[in-house]
């Protein structure tokens, strides 16, 4: 989430600061209002909890009830459906049950990752670990939900496309509301994704992108911080993405299948080196994090507070509950609808049980002297910003590795693209819902989206961003409502897959057959 991040490009001068400058200025209002809404806090105690939080987090624990921890029991059918056990090469979709995970992943993992969990345990302490992976585990089983949902409503159409998630099963939830008001909240979900999609997911990114890129190539004396260059950057970035969403989501998911594995070996084998590289202080690390997770020191809120910034940080960072990923995950190759919320459980796993987790046990394990610092000026109460928490974990990694600024860069940069090519799917299924389908309107967008691209790497929009974020949990009060007025629906699909299990009518595939590329 953008909200979490930093715009790490510098401000503009001139025309292009004077536009910024203007546009913020008009849209502040607007932004306030509607983040003071959708980000309204509930005071408890000396801490104050995100409303919105609060739904997200909710939902994945009645969900995981509803279930029996379905989550749980159901791990190994997800990675046996992740590598094709059960999906045939002819059957109905667009993309593998790996490349749909790989493409979900992508859109979630990011900088949030690395940033976001620095601020986390700092303001949080080392316990807000231990909250963050529970909230992780529980988000596991929304996926679950709402991805099984998305495959269900799926419409396949004639050319062999898919259009499903949200746009198919809210409107099966709204009906009992009548008509209009089932497409008028159907409307508003996709309007507040496509907002978010242009701007946070989209232009944001490539501000970071190329904020990124002047940071390697010699910060603002560099060659990339020279008058143009912004543009140039950004035009070259926009071509690259339009060269792959182009393709629609097969393209898409070629791409983001290779570059999710080289992201997660990239930096969580960094992790790994810095954990193991400091074996001995392992035992330590765990426990000052169970600690600290129920017995916090200098922490506002005390427990309490340790256990909000970890659900918050965790439901900010996998997405589990917004409705993003049900559509990507609706274009899987599969006859069994429950299939793919097995395998979109994965999702919230990979990105907070295992990526926030090792930036976290990373970060206290180093245990910098900046970490030490910032743990002290969190509990006298000053605010600790997301580029701080860049440098943070820029550091902690330098203790073992250094020199690994380049390496983080590089990281934050493929985890910015495949952020971008990702968002493009999700927001063209929400322009098609709106508009309706035809290549011309679709190829329209995409061209408009790649325009976003460019200028995002120019300008810095400030509160249109808070403004993206807002939209973001827009989209999760309504899809939530959704989830909740269809779980009957996802349990019949559960019973139809473990009954088809033990009759045999749902057995393993032929290596030769499985729909594995």
């Amino acid at each position: 989430m953008t909200n979490l991040l930093i715009p790490l490009a510098a401000e503009s001068d001139g025309f292009l600061g004077g536009v910024e400058e203007a546009i913020n200025n008009a849209f502040e209002p607007i932004a306030t209002a509607v983040t003071d809404v959708i980000f309204w806090n509930v005071p408890l105690g000396d801490y104050s909890f995100p409303l919105i939080v609060f739904w997200l987090v909710a939902a994945a624990t009645v969900f995981t009830i509803y279930f029996r921890g379905i989550q749980f029991t159901s791990m190994g059918t997800a990675w046996d459906l992740v590598r094709g056990k059960f999906s045939r090469a002819s059957d109905p979709g667009e993309v593998t049950h790996f490349q749909a995970l790989s493409s979900a992943v992508s859109g979630t993992v990011g900088l949030g990752n690395i940033a976001g969990v620095a601020v986390a345990v700092t303001v949080g302490g080392p316990g807000a670990t231990l909250w963050m992976i529970l909230a992780g585990l529980l988000g596991m089983c929304t996926k679950f939900v709402e991805c099984t949902l998305g495959v269900r409503y799926r419409e396949v159409h004639e050319d062999g496309t898919v259009t499903g998630g949200p746009f198919k099963y809210l409107p099966v939830a709204f009906e009992r509301f009548g008509a209009v008001a089932s497409k008028i909240g159907v409307s508003i979900f996709a309007v507040a994704l496509i907002l978010f999609g242009a701007l946070g997911g989209n232009a944001f990114q490539s501000n970071q992108t190329y904020a990124q890129a002047v940071e390697i190539t010699g910060g603002e004396d560099g060659w990339l911080a020279s008058d143009g260059a912004a543009l140039i950057f950004g035009i070259v970035l926009a071509s690259l993405v339009g060269l792959v969403i182009l393709g629609g989501v097969r393209s898409i998911a070629r791409v983001t299948s290779k570059l999710v594995p080289i992201m997660g070996v990239l930096y969580i084998g960094a992790c790994l080196l810095v954990i193991f590289g400091n074996v001995t202080q392992i035992p330590d690390a765990i426990g000052t994090i169970i600690s600290s997770a129920f017995n916090p020191e200098g922490v506002t809120g005390g427990a309490l507070g340790v256990l909000i910034v970890g659900f918050q940080r965790a439901a900010f960072s996998n997405e589990a509950g917004v409705g993003s990923a049900p559509i990507v995950h609706s274009a899987v190759k599969t006859r069994h609808p429950v299939s793919e919320g097995f395998v979109a459980m994965l999702e919230p796993f990979i990105d907070t049980v295992v990526v926030c987790t090792a930036t976290a046990l990373t970060i206290v394990i180093a245990d910098v002297p900046l970490y030490n610092d910032l743990l002290a000026r969190a509990a006298d109460g000053e605010s600790v910003t997301s580029d701080t928490g860049v440098v943070l974990t820029s550091r902690s990694f330098d203790s073992f590795l250094p020199g690994f600024d380049n390496v983080l860069a590089l990281a934050v940069a493929l985890f910015a693209f495949s952020t971008l090519i990702t968002w493009s799917y999700y927001t063209l299924k929400a322009w098609t819902t709106l508009v309706g389908r035809s290549r011309g309107k679709e190829n329209a967008f995409k061209i408009i989206f790649c325009v976003f691209t460019a200028l995002g790497a120019v300008v810095n929009l400030g509160s249109v961003l808070s403004f993206a974020d807002g939209m973001l949990f827009v989209c999760a009060i309504f899809n939530l409502l959704g989830c909740y007025l269809l779980l009957p629906k996802v349990k019949e699909e559960v019973v139809k897959w473990r009954e088809g299990r033990r009759d045999g009518s749902i057995t393993e595939v032929p290596v030769d057959e499985r729909a594995t590329t």
